[in-house]
């Protein structure tokens, strides 16, 4: 697809980007003052965040991560930031990490891959730690950085297959595992409620509809059983029959829309006309899913199921203020799980997080807070582990995780593969219900489980 072909020019020509092309500001972070630089010729891509002074013994610890904080990938990118943020403010409160605190550097790329690119050049010079950004998209070309300079890349967001068989060595997912596995949750959890009762039988037809982007693509390529390929074009994995097909979902629509597409009511016309029972729409972007939604209800198409792989965000119900009810989608996290995680040497739960960031923030969490706040928990656990700044130390003490000696966040625990994939994890399913986010499968593994509305209400 278009969007890869766009990666695989990138990881032709990076080697090429110099580290001063494209300044862009900068907003450091650490403890109580905000240090802030801003070059003169981009001044529209500050970073904006409060920030505190270090203090602790030795030198901070710079930590530093490049997120789409304008463009299209916005949303999800400034929770991002605000899940960064707490952990190291969080983090330094308790005193920091071997006796130093922690300064968050945070870098604009606006969406655009080739400015983050240029953005974690600069940071393997400026920088301690890396932390990974938002999206497939741009989390492709800036690993490769990170792995040609021998850094850890932790990866929030990243989970098109595509990017994990390039036999990187420091790269560690803080997710359930790869984007083509994601479809499984909705059709696990069909067929789970169907054999209970909950409905008395399976959507015969379903309308797979996805963005053109590398995780978007990823969910739908296991829908409905493709194959992987590596950047070399070579096939890695042959995911056929697909999982709807597994459980006897007729596909009746495949179809993807084009990067800045703009014609929903259109598409929605499409959808309607195939005569779809369930739609699983594999959206890049909040904004996009908020689009489809409101093309379906102008059309009046009436799906008795509906996935989205974004949504889970407080700003989809706001937007679609009631129109988001009984669709379902995955997630990494839910604010019911009884998870206990560390952060700075103490125990540290996931009810702890929900605390932490509801007094700073005045709301709730979602999972665009909760993911990178895993990343950073886990990063600070590898540092001390490792007993230093020493990226290939910190590598080495990161492989070496077992089931027994995990990573512990308010994701749950990691461990990981030989490509940096987790061990033993999948992923969960929601679905909103009446204004909230529920938390409805797996069953039985985490408490506050609400059973899947089946059929979705109309519009």
């Amino acid at each position: 697809m278009r969007s890869w072909k766009r990666v695989a020019a990138l990881f032709a020509v990076m080697a090429m980007v110099t580290a001063c092309a494209g300044t862009t500001d900068t907003t450091t972070t650490a403890g109580e003052e905000a240090t802030t630089t801003a070059a003169e010729e981009t001044p529209e891509t500050t970073a904006p965040s409060e920030t505190t002074a270090p203090e602790g013994e030795g030198d901070p610890i710079v930590m530093a991560t490049s997120l789409p904080l304008t463009g299209g990938f916005s949303i999800p990118a400034i929770k991002h930031q605000d899940g960064y943020q707490l952990c190291v403010d969080l983090v330094n409160e308790k005193g920091g990490v071997l006796g130093r605190q922690l300064v968050l550097e945070v870098e604009d790329n606006q969406s655009v891959p080739e400015t983050a690119v240029t953005q974690y050049e600069r940071f393997v010079d400026e920088a301690d730690v890396l932390l990974g950004t938002f999206s497939s998209l741009i989390t492709g070309p800036t690993s490769a950085i990170a792995e040609q300079n021998g850094m850890v890349y932790p990866v929030p967001s990243g989970g098109a297959q595509r990017i994990w068989e390039r036999g990187f060595q420091n790269m560690f997912y803080f997710q359930q595992g790869p984007a083509e596995g994601i479809g499984r949750a909705s059709t696990n959890a069909l067929t789970y409620y169907m054999e209970q009762g909950v409905m008395d039988a399976l959507p015969a037809t379903a309308a797979v509809v996805w963005a053109d982007d590398p995780f978007a693509s990823g969910i739908a390529n296991g829908l409905l059983g493709g194959e992987v390929t590596d950047p070399d074009g070579n096939v890695v994995a042959d995911l056929a029959p697909g999982y709807l097909a597994e459980v006897g979902i007729e596909p009746v629509m495949e179809e993807a829309w084009a990067e800045g597409f703009t014609d929903w009511l259109t598409f929605a016309n499409s959808i309607a006309q195939s005569g779809a029972e369930a739609i699983f729409a594999s959206t890049a972007s909040v904004d996009e899913a908020v689009a489809l939604v409101q093309g379906l209800q102008t059309v009046g198409h009436q799906p008795s199921y509906m996935y989205m792989s974004q949504g889970a965000q407080s700003e989809f119900a706001e937007l679609l203020g009631g129109g988001e009810n009984h669709i379902a989608i995955h997630t990494a996290w839910h604010s019911s799980l009884e998870i206990e995680g560390a952060l700075g040497g103490e125990a540290y739960s996931n009810a702890d997080f929900v605390a932490d960031f509801e007094a700073v923030h005045g709301r709730p969490p979602d999972e665009d807070e909760a993911i990178p706040f895993s990343v950073c928990q886990g990063m600070v656990q590898a540092i001390d582990g490792a007993g230093s700044t020493d990226n290939a130390a910190i590598a080495e003490w990161m492989r070496s995780r077992t089931a027994d000696d995990p990573v512990v966040t308010v994701l749950g625990e990691f461990y990981w593969d030989e490509k940096g994939l987790p061990i033993d994890r999948d992923y969960n399913l929601t679905q909103w219900q009446d204004g909230t986010l529920n938390f409805v499968f797996p069953i039985g593994e985490f408490p506050g489980t609400t059973d899947l509305v089946y059929p979705k209400a109309e519009w």
